[in-house]
Order: structure tokens, then C-alpha cells, then sequence
């Protein structure tokens, strides 16, 4: 039973490709005498003719580099874009910004010197990625003297 212009022209009726029309296989006698499209589109709205459902997009795999990223990993030479140029001044911006911030800290007294001293190392080493980072880190070790607060 040859059935090829039938799902075309289902095709054509559900608005999709050919290998997405599914016909009822216990009603195929009554698809291979449809011979317009009129006669298509009612076997549609008797569910003898169907839409296969789409394929999504599964984002298991993003999800598991996501995971890998956010432990550093996955940033090597073939994943970066841009000039090393535009690398570096993003360097400079967040380095500038974290080390401003420690020099505040112990200028208004809220770290002593070697706290200050094991931060900016740390900084200099890219531990931190970003100034919130490194407010994070200071809370989560304590690192601020007694009855001190940010801001």
C-alpha cells in the first residue's frame, strides 16, 4: 500500500515535513482512498492523521559544561575570543577594582596588614574573579576584625 502522496499532501495540510506525518496503521484502507486534500484534513480532525511531536533540545550537556566552567575548567587558548589585548584590559579593570577595595579595608582599619598582604596575593594569583568574589571569600573566612562590616 503505497501512501506517499497522501502524507505529502498531510504534509502540506499539518504544515510539516513528510517524516513527521503519522498515519494510523489499523486505518490505512481509509487514508489510501483520501484523494484530496479535503478528505486529508478530515482524517486529521478524526486523529487518523497526526503531527509527530518535535525532538527539543536537550541542555544536559550545557548543564555539565556549565558545571565544569564554573570550577575553571573549559578556558583554555581555543576557547577564548577576542585579542589578547581586550584579555588583558578586562584583567587590569578587575585587578584595579579588587585591589582599591583591600587597600579601603586596610586603610579604614577593617583587615591588618598581613590579611591585606594574603589578599592581594591571592588577587595578583586570579583567585578571584570579580570584586564580589572577593567580598564573598573575606565573609565566608572571617577574615574582617571583630565588629567590622562592608559599607
Amino acid at each position: 500500500m503505497d501512501l506517499s502522496t497522501q502524507k505529502e499532501m498531510a504534509a502540506d495540510v499539518l504544515d510539516c515535513g513528510k517524516n513527521k506525518v503519522w498515519i494510523d496503521p489499523d486505518m490505512q484502507d481509509e487514508v489510501e482512498d483520501a484523494i484530496t486534500k479535503a478528505d486529508i484534513r478530515r482524517l486529521v480532525q478524526r486523529g487518523i492523521i497526526e503531527k509527530k511531536k518535535s525532538n527539543g533540545q536537550s541542555r544536559g550537556r550545557a548543564r555539565k559544561n556549565k558545571k565544569q566552567k564554573d570550577k575553571g575548567r573549559r578556558k583554555g587558548h581555543g576557547k577564548r575570543k577576542g585579542s589578547r589585548k581586550k584579555q588583558k584590559e578586562k584583567w587590569i579593570s578587575r585587578i584595579r577594582a579588587q585591589r582599591k577595595f583591600l587597600k579601603d579595608l586596610r586603610n579604614e582599619g577593617k583587615i591588618d596588614r598581613s590579611t591585606y598582604r594574603s589578599l592581594y596575593r591571592k588577587s595578583k594569583g586570579g583567585r578571584f574573579d570579580s570584586k564580589k568574589q572577593l567580598k564573598n571569600f573575606i565573609n565566608k573566612e572571617g577574615l574582617l576584625k571583630e565588629g567590622e562590616d562592608f559599607e
